[in-house]
């Protein structure tokens, strides 16, 4: 009867469809609804979270450092990533040089981000970089942590050190699919190193790169532990994601914060479309 009816894949597919309307679904409305009423969800205050978000100077310094993690952290862990992709790809150490630099991949944001702000430490006593600006350089030590915008490059710096590793794991198997007989026919033709990259390596792993480029974006737009722990969002070096956190639980805005839930979101979802086009060719 289910087959004339044309609904036996409905019944395969309702438990995963019950599961996503309870925990992704309806989370998302029920968000999106609260973001239209005041601090305590009791009177309708229609688009006011929404203005305050793109006025407020906390909020819009939230967006800039997002920003910048956005342009720096996505640039540089890609480019270092391949780098170092086509590099090792070429050693004996091959798997060890590897292993070395996906290592940070292996621990989480939290432990990441308290080694971190133990290495960028104001007292030369406990901040080894300022042990080495004091003892070395003989300089007077950095507020890596507090003077902006040092302690927002700081922060990208970490991302970029977890990070990099994923993006040389996600290259690297694209670069080993590369045929080697059109290189080796580069090579014949006399081309250089500097060139088989630019025009072969480059081309041939392109569609990889977007899509890693698109995960790491998705990734930063929404990056809150490293911040959260190095510095709480203080001294100029607040996020989205923080500034969230901030509003609901320090705050007790509700509304608000679950406008900056939905402009993430908004945020997030193109960028997930471009991702889920590019990983299916």
């Amino acid at each position: 009867m289910y087959k004339k009816l044309g609904l036996l894949p409905w019944l395969y597919i309702a438990p995963a469809a019950v599961i996503l309307g309870v925990y992704l679904i309806y989370p998302v409305l029920s968000t999106a609804y609260l973001s239209f009423f005041n601090a305590d969800s009791t009177k309708f205050v229609g688009l006011e979270n929404y203005v305050y978000l793109f006025t407020h100077q906390d909020t819009l310094v939230a967006f800039k450092n997002n920003l910048l993690w956005l342009i720096f952290f996505t640039l540089f862990t890609v480019s270092l990533g391949l780098l170092i992709a086509v590099l090792t790809d070429k050693v004996r150490y091959e798997s060890a040089a590897k292993s070395i630099i996906f290592l940070p991949m292996a621990i989480s944001g939290v432990a990441a981000g308290t080694i971190w702000k133990f290495m960028l430490d104001f007292n030369p006593k406990i901040g080894l970089l300022n042990a080495i600006v004091k003892g070395v350089l003989h300089a007077r030590p950095i507020a890596w942590l507090q003077r902006y915008p040092i302690n927002t490059f700081a922060l990208i710096t970490v991302g970029i050190w977890m990070w990099t590793g994923f993006s040389m794991v996600i290259l690297s198997a694209a670069i080993k699919n590369i045929p080697s007989d059109i290189l080796e026919a580069a090579e014949v033709d006399g081309a250089t190193e500097w060139q088989k990259f630019w025009h072969i390596t480059v081309p041939m792993v392109s569609t990889t790169i977007v899509v890693l480029t698109t995960t790491l974006v998705i990734n930063v737009l929404k990056v809150f532990d490293i911040v959260y722990v190095m510095t709480g969002g203080n001294y100029g070096t607040d996020v989205i994601a923080n500034r969230m956190f901030k509003l609901f639980y320090v705050e007790n805005q509700f509304g608000r914060s679950a406008a900056i839930a939905v402009v993430l979101l908004l945020l997030i979802t193109p960028v997930m479309a471009v991702n889920a086009k590019w990983f299916r060719e």
